[in-house]
């Protein structure tokens, strides 16, 4: 029988304890013993980036760490993006653009671009697209992503500090630019 670890993740804002192996990585224990079934299970190997979270603010593949080593981080999940039931900034855009079609590696980019941005906030579409070639996506082509990700960078550039960051346009908005 393998030994086991009581640990305290901090997973959006709130403390969790787990009983794990130490061998079991913080895909799992955010999936399984936490449910947090937001990040999805890829390649396993560290190559697809469908199970990307943010450690302490950096884009980290899930299935490459062990719980363990997460003990004390700032973890965040794709669940931290939206609040009370509302889509975030970076979702919707990802809608508005198509960045996304079958939504398996959604999750995965919205993390990854979530800590990009928060890094590289005056980033171009040169660098978002080097970014997002860390990880796979076998359906979009990768441009709506990159449009997406783009219109989220320059509307929180234009966003002042006391507004809520890009805020929702309206059906009728979309229909008007259209």
């Amino acid at each position: 029988m393998s030994e086991r670890h009581l640990i305290g993740l901090n997973v959006n804002g709130a403390t969790h304890e787990a009983l794990v192996e130490p061998r079991k990585t913080l895909l799992d224990a955010l999936r399984h013993d936490l449910g947090l079934t937001g990040t999805h299970v890829g390649c396993e190997h560290g190559v697809c980036g469908a199970c990307t979270v943010l450690v302490d603010g950096e884009p980290v593949r899930a299935c490459l760490m062990f719980a363990v080593q997460a003990e004390n981080s700032d973890i965040r999940t794709v669940e931290s993006l939206g609040e009370d039931g509302e889509l975030s900034d970076l979702q919707r855009s990802f809608r508005d653009h198509h960045g996304l079609q079958c939504g398996f590696c959604t999750p995965g980019f919205l993390m990854l671009a979530e800590g990009f941005l928060a890094q590289q906030p005056d980033a171009d579409r040169e660098e978002i697209r080097e970014a997002v070639s860390a990880n796979l996506c076998r359906c979009t082509g990768y441009q709506t992503i990159v449009d997406a990700i783009a219109a989220t960078a320059e509307c929180r550039r234009s966003t002042s500090d006391t507004e809520r960051a890009c805020p929702a346009s309206t059906s009728a908005e979309k229909e008007a630019t259209a």
